[in-house]
């Protein structure tokens, strides 16, 4: 029997990574995640699998960002019950970011139920926390580089990938010995905190990430950026609003400002790290020693604590995050969701977007449709709970701290190939980027690429 992939998600878009394989009458699909951006997109998140989710045999887990796990609970409450293999520390953030994400659509549910501002006539959550608890019960932890057997005689094994903690790439072997490599999400070389992703010399078949496939990151001095940011909110009294992803963009951000205040060149400014599902992940990574590049072994070693920065108070409550909109500035708000799509964040935007003493400062990829890429792309006026607001806020950009590799990474990382893949299939960008990325595998490696559409399949022999 054949082998096949098919793309039920991030084809032709960014995010709803959803990956089926089918090899010898057994299926086993490589990630699970939410489609996030536009109204466009978020609505698939409630449209009929494409799948039957009681075929599915088993899941493999490349990393815990949300468009590539946040569906899980529903597919367990729609029939799944196989076992669910990913990295100990991805698992370890699964078990806050679950149920953390079914409690923001309840919340977000109730929210538009009292006040009618939801599209749907009875607004309710995707899944519930119980959902997200019964599909975590399923998770089994896989070291990198163990070989771990599949349905259908198939096999796989992790590799860093680079991207956040636990990230990986999973390298499938069908029973025919032919391989497939899904690249999950490629980290940037010589970020902080984490590991560079592991070369990989050879494999049939690769699926390739494309997010900043048409560009290169430009060259910016982060600490230098931040530092000028932070001392003139200090000296403007501005409040600084960073929409920030809770998993990786959040923990980068504290290393940074831990860095500028041993420099002495960070001011005594206060920082609201109000986000639930980042307090617990930036406590996670500071237990995470096994995935720590050098730089950060050693600074842990010496007794530096550089996820902990001083003048920094987690905000767990909601209440606690509603006082922040009485408090006058200088202050640093660090709040998610990373795209200004869902979570508290939109809150604080909602309030204070309209006032000239609010910094809105963007450290991190901005989908098509979201809020986040509204304001950044400079909208005067833009709605929020189907409420119109005012955009009259200080609004600024950092590119240097992307989680995702750029062209060249890609390029360099491409470059430890011994042989070309037989066919790599682009994923998980926008067309632009996916066509851009594809162009230039073709004129200068000479590579075999395609770009799949949504629901494609494809033959791997």
């Amino acid at each position: 029997m054949s082998n096949r992939i098919s793309f039920h998600g991030a084809a032709r878009t960014v995010t709803g990574s959803k990956h089926l394989i089918e090899s010898n009458g057994r299926k086993v699909l490589v990630d699970c995640g939410l489609f996030q951006g536009s109204r466009e997109l978020s609505d698939r998140n409630w449209d009929p699998w494409p799948f039957n989710p009681h075929e599915i045999d088993a899941l493999v887990l490349t990393h815990a960002h949300g468009d590539h796990l946040a569906m899980i609970p529903r597919l367990v409450r729609d029939g799944f019950t196989g076992p669910i293999y990913a990295t100990a520390a991805t698992i370890g953030i699964a078990k806050f970011s679950l149920p953390d994400s079914a409690r923001i659509q309840e919340e977000d549910a109730r929210y538009h139920a009292k006040h009618g501002t939801s599209r749907h006539a009875d607004p309710r959550p995707l899944y519930t926390e119980e959902d997200a608890k019964a599909a975590l019960r399923l998770f089994r932890p896989i070291p990198y580089g163990e070989t771990t057997s599949l349905p259908g005689k198939m096999s796989f094994e992790f590799r860093v990938a680079g991207h956040i903690f636990g990230s990986a790439f999973a390298h499938i072997t069908f029973s025919d010995g032919t391989t497939l490599l899904m690249g999950g999400d490629l980290g940037p070389y010589d970020a902080p905190l984490i590991r560079d992703p592991d070369t990989i010399e050879e494999t049939d078949y690769l699926v390739l990430e494309s997010t900043y496939g048409d560009r290169v990151h430009p060259e910016e001095d982060t600490e230098a950026v931040l530092e000028e940011i932070f001392q003139n909110a200090y000296s403007n009294s501005q409040t600084v609003i960073i929409p920030s992803f809770a998993i990786g963009r959040t923990q980068e951000l504290l290393y940074y400002i831990s860095r500028l205040q041993v420099k002495g060149t960070m001011p005594r400014i206060p920082i609201f790290l109000d986000s639930p599902m980042a307090v617990t992940a930036t406590q996670l990574y500071d237990r995470s020693v096994e995935e720590y590049d050098d730089e950060m072994k050693a600074m842990v070693e010496a007794g530096d604590h550089p996820l902990e920065p001083d003048y920094l108070t987690f905000v767990r409550d909601a209440n606690q995050s509603k006082e922040l909109n009485s408090r006058r500035g200088p202050m640093i708000i660090i709040a998610g969701s990373g795209m200004a799509n869902g979570g508290r964040v939109v809150h604080h935007l909602k309030h204070r977007l309209p006032h000239q003493d609010t910094l809105v400062l963007f450290v991190g990829y901005q989908g098509s449709g979201t809020l986040g890429r509204q304001i950044l792309d400079g909208a005067t006026e833009v709605e929020i709970h189907r409420v119109p607001v005012e955009v009259r806020a200080e609004i600024k950009r950092i590119t240097s701290l992307s989680a995702h590799a750029d062209q060249d990474d890609i390029m360099r990382w491409l470059g430890g190939f011994t042989k070309p893949p037989k066919h790599t299939f682009i994923v998980h960008g926008e067309p632009q980027a996916q066509d851009v990325l594809a162009a230039k595998l073709r004129a200068e490696l000479g590579w075999e690429v395609s770009i799949p559409e949504q629901g494609d399949s494809a033959t791997l022999n």
